[in-house]
């Protein structure tokens, strides 16, 4: 595919503005909570029409996801292999007849480990395309913060817009 270089060099010069905030989201325990209303939101209401929106999940046991908003069973389809990948009752060794061996590192509890490798499997951050003031998302698609710990929390993530 060829750019169009006479055309991109007619374009006036747009400026370029950034915004920042931190979104903080209440979550009820282990599970998936919808976030794309609130960054379309707060867009909005930085004025800004077109760019990129990168977001950084602040914590190492919970993350990011953009997946399907139509079919909850998608999601809960997705949670169930997440706790068969990494269960709550410790690892089972590759080889051993032993069975599970609970995890070292459970200062937190029991859900503490098995957080951290569902949040090392997905993502913490996101980088997405703002068009008309919004998310560019496709029609079955969502925003989602993963909530990997069984009880609720307060979860940050950082909010950065580049754009015009």
């Amino acid at each position: 595919m060829e750019l169009d270089r006479q055309r991109s060099a007619t374009l006036p010069q747009a400026v370029l503005l950034q915004a920042h905030e931190e979104l903080q989201v209440l979550t009820r325990g282990e599970g998936f909570q919808r976030i794309d209303p609130e960054l379309n939101q707060w867009i909005a209401a930085t004025g800004i029409q077109v760019g990129v929106l990168h977001l950084t999940c602040l914590h190492t046991s919970a993350s990011l996801t953009i997946n399907e908003n139509a079919d909850p069973r998608v999601l809960e389809d997705l949670a169930a292999w997440m706790r068969r990948v990494a269960p709550q009752i410790g690892v089972n060794s590759l080889g051993e007849r032993e069975g599970y061996h609970r995890y070292r590192h459970d200062d937190e509890g029991d859900d503490d480990m098995p957080a951290h490798i569902r949040t090392a499997l997905t993502s913490q951050t996101l980088s997405l395309s703002v068009v008309g003031g919004r998310l560019q998302l496709g029609i079955w698609q969502a925003v989602y913060l993963c909530e990997w710990r069984a009880r609720g929390s307060s979860r940050r993530i950082a909010l950065h817009l580049l754009g015009s």
